[in-house]
């Protein structure tokens, strides 16, 4: 697949799971969040330490998240994604979008091997989707 069919392929998912969301508006892992609310997606925040985020109930970890959730974005450190990527391939998630650097060689080569649709080259779905500060 061409980065676009990746990314047509991440964007069809009912709903979409924001692993590493945050309360901070300066932090990516709020602007992602409201970015999907801005194109009118259905998101659920992955957060273990909030209630909720922007107006949404928080799930504490992916293994939470609801069955129509197919996509997540992941704006965690590498480390953590490393971890996280193996609880999401147990959960049915079918694409994972690593926002720039949140990559980690051992997530994208499990990814691979386990033929989840794995976006991690630096494209960014706040520029995708068209972001935009309030």
């Amino acid at each position: 697949m061409t980065i676009e069919e990746q990314i047509q392929q991440f964007l069809s998912s009912p709903a979409f799971g924001v692993a590493g969301a945050s309360t901070n508006r300066q932090k990516y892992g709020n602007k992602v969040l409201r970015c999907y609310l801005q194109n009118g997606k259905t998101v659920i925040p992955v957060n273990p330490n909030e209630p909720e985020i922007e107006g949404i109930p928080c799930v504490a970890t992916i293994s939470d998240l609801p069955s129509d959730v197919l996509s997540i974005s992941m704006i965690t450190p590498p480390a953590v994604t490393a971890k996280l990527v193996p609880l999401a391939l147990e959960k049915g998630i079918k694409n994972i979008w690593m926002q720039p650097g949140a990559e980690h060689p051992d997530a994208v080569a499990l990814c691979r091997a386990q033929g989840i649709n794995v976006i991690a080259d630096g494209s960014c779905v706040l520029v995708v989707l068209g972001y935009h500060e309030h």
